[in-house]
């Protein structure tokens, strides 16, 4: 398994869930440094970034880009997936797509959190999934064309009231049927819904694209109650070899935040290819 960090450009809200909200060049300076061996990017849009200074830069810090996510897209930009408006709909599917073009370049995957939309007021738990179910098939498709992988996280009650568990994603992955979406188990989210995160990992099996890692307190692993060796002794034996990516809250500071997390992955992860701090 390999390890990643979230982080995004300057600026980012506050809210956006990663540890560097920096300049790109100060990020991931700092992470390599570290000794991860990638980076997740939560963006609002793909205008965001130069491609071609974020190739150098990656390659500079000898740093992969395995994933981009799109809570910013949800919570900055206002648009989602699930919305009664038509129009919203669409410019949540153009922010989406061009997050893929972006994704493709670096052969990343693009993360389908928050911004699939709640199941508004009023409205039936059929409704909100008929129109995910569109946004998600044409995205998939636009992605399938560029080799990009999907991937859909269930995320807690208490930030959203649709896909909240493993189960209900693995569900909504059946009745999508695209094979390029993926599940992406966030064990802080977990932690919450599913009543047994190992049992969890173990239905979801080959489904599982991707991971986010994080303690009982959404701060680093081994800063609250989680049983995160279990969780990774889990993946290993299902044959994951993918990424486990820390998406913590930065405290006390994100330095101190991004190294906790580090040590204490690379110390239960020594056999995988480790990538020394610098």
């Amino acid at each position: 398994m390999k390890t990643g960090l979230a982080i995004a450009p300057e600026n980012a809200s506050p809210l956006a869930f990663v540890v560097y909200r920096d300049r790109l060049e100060v990020a991931l300076e700092k992470a390599a440094r570290l000794g991860y061996d990638g980076v997740e990017l939560a963006l609002r849009d793909a205008a965001e970034v130069d491609p071609e200074r974020l190739g150098a830069l990656l390659a500079q810090h000898g740093l992969e880009l395995p994933a981009i996510s799109t809570g910013r897209v949800f919570s900055e930009g206002q648009v989602w997936c699930t919305h009664p408006d038509p129009s919203v709909r669409r410019r949540a599917a153009a922010h989406i797509k061009g997050l893929v073009a972006l994704a493709a370049r670096f052969g990343a995957r693009v993360n389908l959190g928050r911004v699939r939309g709640p199941i508004h007021e009023g409205e039936t738990r059929e409704a909100a999934q008929e129109r995910f179910l569109e946004c998600l098939r044409e995205c998939a498709g636009y992605a399938a064309t560029l080799g990009v992988e999907l991937l859909l996280e269930p995320v807690n009650r208490y930030e959203i009231n649709y896909i909240n568990s493993v189960p209900e994603g693995l569900e909504v992955l059946e009745a999508a049927g695209c094979p390029n979406v993926k599940l992406m188990p966030d064990v802080f989210h977990m932690n919450i819904e599913d009543g047994s995160i190992p049992a969890s990992l173990i239905r979801a099996g080959e489904a599982i694209g991707y991971v986010h890692v994080a303690d009982s307190n959404r701060r680093a692993p081994g800063q609250g109650h989680l049983n995160l060796p279990e969780v990774l002794m889990t993946l290993e034996a299902l044959g994951y070899r993918g990424y486990v990516t820390a998406e913590i809250l930065p405290y006390p500071d994100p330095d101190t935040a991004a190294q906790a997390a580090i040590r204490y992955l690379r110390a239960l992860l020594p056999a995988q290819g480790d990538r020394p701090a610098r």
